[in-house]
């Protein structure tokens, strides 16, 4: 299934629910903005996304806890969530969604191979998260592989 096709069914899934979505971004560099740009009339329900690629500015613009990140890693479960909230806390959305993962090719390492990610969605106070294992180097297609695994785990829940 190609991404504009996963970026038209989410489009009519926001708005039938009249909600907005912003999204945190780390491994894919904005990737997921990207495409949900390219879709005329997304300022409908797209108020825009948060690249956070360093830990300083997941801490400082998103608030995830340097706890978090120092405990769980930079991508982790607990770290995706944490980003999440803090995108939608930061912009008002209805729904936070956020990715991080290591996207390669190098940076694996035991528990966390290349090609690992993870996304997360808020709505409301409840935490969906998502992981992935793409076992692959080519950090190319991790990074589309991971955005579009965020589009269909949020249609998932929508």
């Amino acid at each position: 299934m190609d991404e504009m096709h996963l970026i038209r069914r989410l489009a009519t899934r926001l708005q039938q629910r009249g909600a907005h979505l912003a999204i945190a971004e780390s491994s894919t560099g904005g990737l997921l903005g990207h495409w949900l740009t390219e879709m005329p009339g997304s300022s409908a329900y797209f108020l825009g996304s948060v690249i956070a690629y360093a830990d300083s500015l997941k801490e400082r613009i998103l608030g995830v806890p340097p706890e978090t990140i120092a405990r769980n890693g930079a991508v982790s479960a607990a770290t995706a969530c944490a980003m999440a909230r803090g995108v939608r806390r930061l912009t008002g959305a209805e729904i936070g969604l956020a990715l991080t993962g290591i996207a390669g090719p190098e940076g694996g390492r035991p528990g966390k191979p290349v090609g690992t990610a993870y996304i997360a969605a808020v709505v409301g106070s409840t935490c969906w998260v998502w992981r992935h294992g793409w076992h692959s180097r080519d950090r190319r297609a991790n990074k589309r592989r991971s955005a579009a695994a965020a589009i269909a785990d949020l249609l998932l829940i929508l």
